[in-house]
C-alpha cells in the first residue's frame, strides 16, 4: 500500500516537471525580470506590494501560456532539430490536447488576475501580446518569412509595458522606449542562434534570416541591429528618464555588443555567434538592472 503511495507520488511529481519545462521557465525568468523592473520603475514613491505580486503572477501565467501554445504548434519542426528535441510534447511525456488544456487555464487565470486585481489596460495588452506570439507569430510569421522574428519580437517586448501599465494604468513615453530596446534586441540574439544552429534550422525548414538570405547576409544585419539597438538603450538618458549611472553602463556594455557583432560580421567564426547569442541575454539582463539602480539611486539624493 506504502510502495503505492510512493510510486504514484513520484510519477505525480514526474508529470509535474513535465509540465513545469513546458512552461519554458528559464526563458521566463527574463521576460519576468523586465516586467517587475517596469513596475519599479513607475513607482516614484512606496512600493504597491499587491499590484506587484498580483501583476507579476499574471504576467507569468500569460508568458507560460504563450510557450506552452507554441510547442504545441510547433511539434513537428521541434522533433526534426536537436536543440529541441527533448521537449515534453516531443518526447511524449505530455499530451497535446493537456497541454492545449493548460495553456488555456494559465492564460485565462492570467487574464482575470489582471483585469480584477491590476487593471484592465494590463490585460488587454497582456491578451494582444498572447495573440501576437501564440497565433499571429507561431501559426503564420513563424513559418511565412525572414521577418518572422522581427514582427514576433513584438510580442517578447511587451513585459516592461506591461509592468509599467500594472501600476499607472497608463501608456506613457519611458515604457515605450524600454519596449523599443527589447524589440530592437530580439533580432540579434535569435539571429546569431540561427547562424550558429544553421543546419538545425535548415533541416526543420524554417525560414529564418540565415537561411533565406544566408549567413554573410544575417552577420550583416546583427552588426546593422546592433548599432541601431545601442543608439536606442541610450535614450533613457537622453529623454531625461535616468541618469549617468544607466548611461555610463549602457554605453560600455552596448559597445562590446556592437563590437562583438562587428567581429562575428568580419570574423564569421560558428564560435562567436553562439557567444554573442549567450552575452545577448547578459546584456539585456544588465541594461535593465542599471536601469533599476539608477532609478532608487537617485530616488535617495
Amino acid at each position: 500500500m506504502q510502495d503505492s503511495i510512493g510510486n504514484n507520488t513520484l510519477k505525480l511529481i514526474a508529470i509535474a516537471k513535465e509540465f513545469i519545462l513546458l512552461t519554458k521557465p528559464r526563458v521566463n525568468l527574463l521576460i519576468m525580470f523586465t516586467a517587475i523592473v517596469g513596475m519599479l520603475l513607475a513607482h516614484d514613491g512606496n512600493l504597491n506590494y499587491e499590484i506587484i505580486f498580483f501583476a507579476s503572477v499574471g504576467i507569468g501565467l500569460a508568458a507560460s501560456a504563450a510557450a506552452i501554445i507554441n510547442q504545441v504548434i510547433d511539434q513537428k519542426i521541434d522533433s526534426i532539430m536537436d536543440r529541441t528535441k527533448s521537449r515534453p510534447l516531443v518526447q511524449g511525456n505530455i499530451k497535446p490536447e493537456h497541454a492545449v488544456i493548460f495553456a488555456l487555464f494559465l492564460s485565462t487565470s492570467s487574464l482575470f488576475i489582471l483585469y480584477l486585481f491590476v487593471n484592465l489596460l494590463t490585460s488587454i495588452l497582456t491578451f494582444i501580446s498572447i495573440i501576437i506570439y501564440s497565433l499571429i507569430y507561431s501559426v503564420y510569421l513563424k513559418n511565412l518569412n525572414s521577418q518572422n522574428i522581427v514582427i514576433g519580437g513584438i510580442a517578447g517586448a511587451m513585459p516592461p509595458l506591461l509592468g509599467w501599465t500594472s501600476i499607472t494604468n497608463q501608456i506613457e513615453p519611458f515604457p515605450l522606449v524600454l519596449f523599443l530596446i527589447i524589440f530592437l534586441w530580439t533580432p540579434p540574439h535569435f539571429w546569431a542562434l540561427a547562424v550558429y544552429k544553421y543546419d538545425d534550422y535548415l533541416k526543420a525548414d524554417v525560414p529564418m534570416l540565415p537561411i533565406t538570405h544566408g549567413k554573410d547576409f544575417a552577420r550583416l544585419h546583427i552588426f546593422l541591429y546592433s548599432i541601431l539597438l545601442f543608439c536606442i538603450t541610450l535614450f533613457p538618458y537622453l529623454l531625461g528618464f535616468s541618469g549617468l549611472i544607466y548611461f555610463i553602463g549602457a554605453f560600455v556594455f552596448g559597445m562590446k555588443f556592437v563590437v562583438d557583432s562587428y567581429l562575428l560580421y568580419v570574423i564569421r567564426s560558428e564560435q562567436r555567434a553562439i557567444d554573442l547569442f549567450k552575452y545577448s541575454i547578459t546584456y539585456l539582463a544588465i541594461l535593465f538592472t542599471l536601469l533599476l539602480v539608477d532609478h532608487y539611486w537617485f530616488l535617495e539624493l
